[in-house]
């Protein structure tokens, strides 16, 4: 398949300047005791369910890096390269997992339908983001490998689709392979603008910046789509196998089984998006990338939307402690 046609890169520094982290507003604040130890500041956009911003804190029209928020799209990507995943496996390549023994499972079947191993991986070894996963692991004696890394299922579709297709599996992660030039076309196509700066995400792959508000909007389509198109195909496998897009002990997965219809995503350094049936959704990025400051933060903003649930109390907790004792607490600011 013969990747679209895509923007051009806007790599100015003067077309995008930097905003001052003091000029961001607080989305959380450290609370220590009574005292105020620190804030998180950031960015953060709510959409109603017309598609127009309802809220905005800070600088929300600015591009960031999408990091991990980015994958449905790249999931889209492997269906238009003519790849057709479904349930799980879909899930699994819109997916940060938890490296759970399912998920290691669910990618080596990816790749051995593929006649692929788990050899053809290019990203770098790691230890399973599920912090329990990762004790356990060592504590067995194991050691990082790149099956591990939570972006494992993701690369695993795109070798399938590309051995599918011919193309290289060896540079399957340079911008100009035709994997990355549909996934960049699929990014570009759903926030509605083009990537501001391109950049190397945490796995290797190529990276584009772009707005929270686009994001938020890119969401939405997901889920506004018709069904059967590609884009609601994703939605769809991610919403009915949320365990295979996060992990049994992460927030995403909670969100997505509490709130009927919610298409909830994380993105490394804080970026969080989510969105809902009736098409209302958020987007925001703590600036310092503190996960401590992410689920005060979600839960805040899902209020602020009108969602009522007792997973959001499970998703805000976020205490500090002291001595052995809970003595405060990371709090929404806003």
């Amino acid at each position: 398949m013969r990747p679209g046609p895509t923007h051009p890169h806007r790599t100015s520094a003067q077309e995008n300047p930097p905003v001052s982290q003091s000029a961001l507003p607080a989305l959380a604040e450290v609370i220590r005791s009574g005292f105020t130890e620190g804030r998180h500041r950031g960015s953060l956009v709510l959409l109603d369910a017309d598609g127009a911003v309802e809220h905005a804190l800070g600088t929300p029209e600015l591009p960031v890096y999408p990091r991990s928020t980015a994958k449905p799209f790249q999931a889209v990507a492997t269906l238009r390269a003519g790849l057709d995943l479904r349930g799980e496996q879909l899930a699994l390549a819109a997916s940060s997992h938890s490296a759970e023994p399912f998920h290691r499972a669910a990618v080596r079947r990816l790749l051995a339908d593929a006649g692929l191993t788990e050899a053809a991986l290019r990203l770098p070894a790691d230890l399973p983001l599920d912090e329990v996963e990762a004790e356990e692991l060592l504590r067995s004696g194991g050691e990082r490998a790149p099956i591990l890394m939570d972006c494992s299922g993701k690369h695993a579709a795109w070798l399938a689709a590309s051995a599918a297709n011919g193309w290289s599996l060896e540079t399957y992660l340079d911008p100009g392979h035709p994997i990355q030039l549909l996934a960049r076309a699929a990014l570009e196509e759903a926030v509605g603008e083009p990537t501001a700066h391109p950049g190397t995400d945490g796995c290797g792959a190529p990276l584009h910046a772009v707005s929270l508000t686009g994001l938020a909007r890119a969401y939405r389509g997901l889920l506004l789509a018709a069904p059967g198109t590609e884009q609601r195909r994703v939605a769809d496998a991610m919403r009915a196998h949320p365990e295979y897009v996060a992990g049994t002990r992460r927030a995403d997965t909670w969100l997505m089984r509490a709130v009927p219809g919610a298409l909830s995503k994380m993105g490394a350094e804080a970026v969080q998006v989510v969105a809902l049936p009736d098409g209302r959704a958020l987007a925001f990025k703590i600036e310092d990338g503190a996960e401590r400051a992410r689920g005060p933060v979600l839960a805040a903003a899902l209020r602020r939307l009108g969602v009522q649930d007792p997973v959001l109390e499970r998703i805000a907790a976020a205490p500090l402690h002291g001595g052995g004792s809970v003595v405060g607490e990371v709090r929404a600011a806003f």
